[in-house]
């Protein structure tokens, strides 16, 4: 199994913003929200609003895609990224969704947003950022309110070598080098499914609700009791 490798916590230039929001994530995003969408209670909440926090929403790409799909919700944009979330903002702008997306600068590891607060927290590729990941996974539990969907996706680090240069050369292989850089750097960042389900069990949740979704990332996802 590959060591993982830290990478930068917070992607905070120009250049890696501007790369960034420039890649294709449009597959990704979407199955992403699909999936999301297909895990929700049944139940409304009670005003029909969802309240949805998403830690980590780097250029607000997946808020975007939620918003574009009809469901009446209200989105807490979270990064910590300076750069990142000036373009997260530009992007919920020119979209027109600034009353449904908010865009907000915050250390998900350490929230102010009070205990119980949101119908469902999302988060896509927070967690390789963090060099002690159980500090974001536990406040994204706390201000979930009980009855709520936690959904947090990440990527999943390779066995060896090879296959992380495998799946470079799929996912990365017209992107420009830093890009593909950004890439290999993420996936030596990742944890391992077996890795999470030990933070999940440190905090209480189910650790079977982690599990492998495709061959690169792993998802939690589950309703609070």
């Amino acid at each position: 199994m590959l060591p993982r490798v830290l990478e930068v916590e917070v992607m905070d230039t120009a250049a890696e913003a501007v790369d960034y929001d420039a890649m294709d994530h449009s597959t990704v995003n979407r199955v992403f929200v699909d999936d999301f969408l297909a895990a929700l209670p049944q139940a409304q909440p009670k005003d029909g609003v969802w309240r949805i926090f998403d830690a980590g929403t780097g250029t607000a790409l997946i808020p975007l895609e939620l918003a574009s799909r009809g469901v009446s919700v209200h989105i807490t944009a979270a990064d910590a990224a300076v750069h990142m979330l000036e373009l997260a903002k530009q992007n919920v702008a020119r979209a027109g969704k600034a009353a449904m997306i908010e865009c907000v600068p915050r250390d998900c590891k350490h929230l102010p947003e009070a205990e119980a607060s949101f119908d469902a927290v999302i988060s896509n590729s927070i967690v390789h950022h963090i060099p002690e990941p159980i500090a974001v996974l536990a406040e994204c539990w706390r201000i979930l309110k009980p009855g709520g969907l936690l959904f947090i996706r990440d990527l999943m680090r390779p066995n060896d070598k090879a296959t992380l240069g495998h799946l470079v050369r799929i996912y990365a292989g017209d992107a420009n080098a830093h890009q593909q850089q950004m890439l290999r750097d993420s996936l030596h960042a990742a944890l391992t499914v077996g890795e999470v389900a030990a933070l999940l069990n440190q905090l209480g949740i189910p650790a079977e609700w982690v599990r492998a979704t495709s061959d690169r990332h792993w998802t939690i996802c589950g309703v609070k009791r």
